[in-house]
């Protein structure tokens, strides 16, 4: 098995669609997932495992239902699993997110946003 690094600026420029997760790596148990998006995405929890986000390009928002957090670029947070959240990013945002192989997008919710939880590029 060959190990090389992974150009994050180059693999972002492999996709356009938004709300839709790529997979670029996997360590261990959890992938790490490319997405981009722009507007509001439905309120939804993951019961089963922690979600992270770290911002690359642009800026986000995520809610909550006691609040929300601003991320810019550069900053990340992780939201608990079980935590009903909901992203939103005025401008198109580029996201680095980590969760658990097999994580669909929309968790509970469902629905026309879920996208293919197992596609690489």
């Amino acid at each position: 098995m060959a190990i090389t690094p992974i150009n994050v600026a180059d693999k972002l420029t492999l996709f356009d669609e938004q709300w839709s997760p790529k997979i670029v790596a996997q360590m261990n148990d959890h992938h790490i997932k490319l997405v981009k998006f722009q507007g509001a995405f439905v309120w939804h929890q993951h019961e089963e495992t922690d979600e992270m986000f770290m911002v690359l390009n642009g800026g986000m928002r995520i809610y909550f239902r006691e609040g929300s957090v601003t991320l810019k670029k550069g900053e990340m947070i992780v939201v608990p699993k079980g935590v009903e959240h909901k992203p939103y990013a005025e401008d198109e945002c580029q996201v680095l997110v980590i969760e658990q192989a097999g994580t669909v997008n929309t968790g509970d919710a469902g629905g026309e946003n879920t996208a293919a939880n197992d596609v690489w590029i």
